[in-house]
């Protein structure tokens, strides 16, 4: 279960990158602040996916 829930995990921050870019992209970020957008992003997905395992895991 802990492998296929990392496989998950990394298609899923794989997929938002993807679309993180497209958006940074379409509304002209300046290049300047992606790295800022792409880390908060980052941070936020690993929270999420954290808290699902743990979620999934206890119940």
């Amino acid at each position: 279960m802990v492998s296929f829930f990392v496989i998950f995990a990394l298609f899923i921050l794989y997929l938002i990158n993807t679309l993180t870019d497209a958006l940074c992209n379409q509304k002209e970020i300046p290049v300047e602040k992606q790295p800022k957008v792409f880390r908060t992003i980052n941070i936020l997905m690993t929270i999420l996916l954290t808290s699902t395992y743990v979620k999934v895991l206890f119940t």
